[in-house]
């Protein structure tokens, strides 16, 4: 399926429902795959302040910031992200946020 139905498609989503954590993680990928990251940011910053818990959206929030050189950025995110990880249980997360945590420190 080409970007653009697939950013047409999770547009349609979102817009019948605001608050499907799930497309909206996919749009703010999207965006972050096309190189767009102030969009794909402000998608996973509305995704994260609907579902504070959607741990996997800090750790890709990180590596957009990342692939951006904005490390500062995004040791902020992962440090979120791993008080997620711990509030949840996530244990595969937390540890791949703690090793990317690491990398940029």
């Amino acid at each position: 399926m080409p970007e653009m139905n697939r950013l047409q498609m999770l547009t349609h989503i979102l817009e019948q429902n605001p608050n499907d954590a799930f497309a909206r993680y996919g749009l703010a990928m999207e965006y972050s795959n096309m190189g767009q990251t102030e969009t794909a940011l402000q998608q996973f910053s509305k995704l994260l302040e609907l579902h504070p818990d959607y741990t996997n959206g800090y750790f890709m929030a990180a590596q957009t910031l990342a692939k951006a050189d904005r490390p500062e950025e995004a040791k902020v995110m992962l440090n979120q992200g791993i008080e997620s990880a711990q509030r949840t249980g996530n244990r595969h997360a937390l540890s791949e946020m703690q090793a990317m945590l690491d990398e940029l420190s």
